[in-house]
């Protein structure tokens, strides 16, 4: 992995494209446009993984981004804000925005920090024994929550590190039938972000 070209973007220019971004199938709702955005470092011990799994070939991938990033004194655990990331061999660069975490109130009035995106990510801090830094996001509209539900549990030693995904794996809990009318769409206000698997996880 070589990086070509580095766009490091302010906290506030992340908040400001968070409160535009759309639902992947309702591009009129902004889930995060009235929520209260701030960027918090929480311990992964407060943190609950949405899946009981990370692949093996994506985490070395953010390993190694890691390890690319350092070398341009930038740290992957702390962006304070986001970076744009051009890489050897990719056409168009790639959006880094620090893990994203949503405070969720269950029906068994439990409150809970879910990840909904950067799971790999924050994988790789709790093997490096790191508090790393998310974008934290509460006051979400009751009718649009995550699309998964936490894994009860929340213990990080569960999670497998998995070669593949199996035809009939259950990956997550979805929260509704039609889960995809809960994605958030984050391709509306950045570049490149949670798509296709080769992007950063």
């Amino acid at each position: 992995m070589k990086i070509l070209e580095v766009q490091q973007f302010s906290e506030q220019e992340l908040i400001d494209r968070l409160r535009k971004l759309t639902m992947l199938e309702d591009k009129e709702t902004k889930p995060y446009e009235k929520t209260f955005i701030s960027m918090e470092n929480i311990c992964i011990d407060d943190l609950f993984p949405p899946q009981r799994y990370v692949l093996k070939s994506e985490l070395m991938k953010v390993r190694e981004l890691k390890w690319r990033l350092e070398e341009q004194e930038i740290d992957i655990f702390n962006l304070n804000g986001f970076i744009r990331v051009k890489l050897d061999g990719n056409r168009e660069p790639i959006d880094l925005l620090p893990p994203v975490v949503e405070e969720v109130i269950e029906r068994n009035g439990r409150i809970v920090n879910i990840i909904n995106d950067g799971m790999h990510r924050i994988y790789l801090a709790y093997l490096e024994w790191v508090i790393p830094q998310v974008v934290f996001i509460r006051g979400l509209p009751k009718n649009l929550l995550y699309y998964a539900f936490p894994i009860p549990d929340k213990d990080w030693t569960k999670i497998e590190l998995r070669d593949d995904i199996p035809k009939n794996f259950i990956k997550k809990w979805h929260r509704i039938e039609k889960n995809k009318e809960l994605y958030r769409n984050f391709n509306s206000t950045f570049m490149n972000v949670g798509g296709p698997r080769g992007n950063i996880g």
